[in-house]
């Protein structure tokens, strides 16, 4: 493909968040003519995204449609842009979520809806460009570029404590990631450029690595949210307009775990192997407590955002069993994750809009009004569950794999979470659709109209799709997965490193053949 595709939809929403602020007129024309814009610039945007896919060569593992021009030669920092089969799933994921966003907004958002809708095309231009920068520096700019739309999302088109939310989240993620900025330029001295293919390739001192690590952690780990540093998320997601939430938890915490298997494994191969049971042990806790915790929730919001810290535990288990069953798993688990967590929150939006709370004891007996909504919102609550033939299976299924693999203890406790969220989410559903409806104010309550059967319809396909048919999506990523594990041994076998035996607690961190 000749023409700069990457760049096109990466910055394609920018120019349409300035057509959209430069719209002029009353202010019911301004709001129409705004939705309008966002919503066609996006779905532009996802169509063109698709041709990456149809184009894209699965057997090459490296990067491909690389796109590169001069930015600071003097100090070999250049804008570069390039997909390999780990980061194109992203890149639509983000494309195809932000339509989604936009049109389920479409009634709930009265209020500086032109301003709004710029804000969601500025950030989905941020959230492409992080998964294509190929250069440090471009990726560090749209890694932190993404708080500012948000900080705004939340903190003016939230709720009661959007203020307090809006802050705690900046602050969490911005401090977190003045570390990895550090390392950045560690890294920088150390090799004299930020390309990213390069510093991959570089053999970092095993001392260095710990560190770089360490830094990259405290920015990751807070982006994902791991457990201790997770306690902003709930109040962001519970005070965020649906949209936002949906947004959040659909892409944003997975920037966090990508960062993790762009940089610290290929990177820092040595460090990863020696902190993976650290990894392992954060991620074991946030699997049983935040599961413990979303038991004990009668807000639907906050239930699911604390299930989302849960499954992205699942995630970080799976990139650092450091094998291609666990590795592929925690991508898959984090492109399930990332439909069915925005679809739940979607459908907590659904009832927001009629009846104005997100408190699980205002609800019951919806079925007896709202069947289609019932409907819908099963197969996304079996879908977080882990049901076969659905997304959620696949992803918990390889990352189990994984995990069993190299640590029976781990795998053992890991797989509590998928008790626990089988307990906690049908939990959730039997209060909210099942029983009689005996509250007066839910007996005139409508079932979904045709915009929002619009917006679940390719949420509800893509959950099927990937549970019945996974190989159209691990195809993909089968070839770049599968070099970056060779090249993790590799990088371990060369410092002598490769541990023989037994699946122990102490031993088996390692990958066995």
């Amino acid at each position: 493909m000749d023409w700069p595709i990457l760049s096109t939809i990466t910055f394609l929403p920018l120019i349409g968040a300035v057509g959209i602020l430069l719209i002029n007129g009353d202010p019911a024309s301004v709001a129409r003519n705004s939705r309008y814009a966002a919503l066609w610039t996006s779905l532009i945007t996802f169509i063109l995204s698709l041709f990456i896919w149809f184009d894209f060569d699965t057997g090459n593992p490296g990067f491909q449609f690389e796109e590169q021009a001069e930015w600071l030669p003097a100090f070999k920092i250049g804008y570069r842009m390039g997909v390999d089969g780990i980061s194109m799933m992203f890149v639509l994921l983000s494309t195809l979520l932000t339509p989604v966003c936009i049109l389920a907004s479409w009634e709930s958002i009265q209020n500086r809806v032109r301003e709004y809708m710029a804000a969601f095309l500025i950030l989905e231009t941020l959230m492409v460009g992080t998964f294509c920068a190929l250069d440090f520096i471009v990726f560090y700019m749209f890694f932190e570029g993404v708080l500012i739309p948000m900080f705004l999302i939340i903190g003016i088109w939230g709720g009661a404590r959007r203020v307090y939310s809006a802050f705690k989240f900046f602050l969490y993620t911005l401090l977190g990631s003045v570390l990895m900025l550090v390392a950045i330029l560690a890294m920088y001295f150390e090799v004299g450029t930020t390309d990213i293919p390069t510093l991959m390739s570089y053999p970092f001192a095993p001392g260095m690595q710990t560190w770089l690590w360490l830094a990259f952690l405290a920015s990751f780990a807070v982006k994902v949210p791991m457990w201790p540093v997770h306690t902003w998320l709930p109040d962001a997601h519970v005070e965020a307009p649906t949209a936002g939430s949906v947004i959040l938890a659909g892409v944003l915490l997975k920037i966090g775990a990508y960062g993790f298997l762009r940089f610290s494994l290929p990177m820092l191969p040595l460090a990863s192997a020696d902190l993976a049971p650290l990894i392992f042990a954060l991620s074991v806790i946030a699997v049983i407590y935040t599961s413990l915790v979303a038991l004990a929730q009668e807000d639907m919001k906050k239930l699911i955002a604390y299930s989302s810290v849960a499954h992205m535990g699942f995630v970080t288990a799976g990139i650092f069993a450091l094998n291609v069953q666990g590795v592929q798993g925690a991508i898959f688990q984090m492109l399930s994750h990332g439909i069915v967590s925005g679809a739940l929150f979607l459908c907590v939006g659904v009832v927001y809009d009629r009846m104005h709370t997100r408190e699980i004891n205002a609800y019951g007996g919806l079925v007896h009004r709202m069947p289609v909504y019932a409907a819908v919102f099963m197969l996304f609550t079996l879908a977080s569950v882990g049901m076969p033939a659905t997304s959620g299976f696949i992803g918990e299924f390889l990352v189990m794999t994984g995990l069993f693999m190299v640590n029976t203890w781990v795998a053992a406790l890991t797989c509590t979470g998928i008790i626990l969220g089988a307990a906690y989410m049908l939990w959730l559903y039997r209060r909210i659709i099942f029983g009689e409806l005996v509250k007066p104010e839910l007996k005139s309550i409508l079932d979904m109209d045709m915009r929002e059967k619009v917006v679940f319809a390719p949420l509800v396909l893509l959950v099927l799709w990937m549970g019945i048919y996974p190989a159209s999506f691990t195809s993909v990523m089968e070839a770049s997965v599968d070099k970056l594990v060779q090249d993790y041994q590799a990088d371990l076998q060369a410092a002598g490193r490769v541990p023989g035996g037994e699946n122990t607690l102490l031993s088996g961190w390692f990958t066995q053949e």
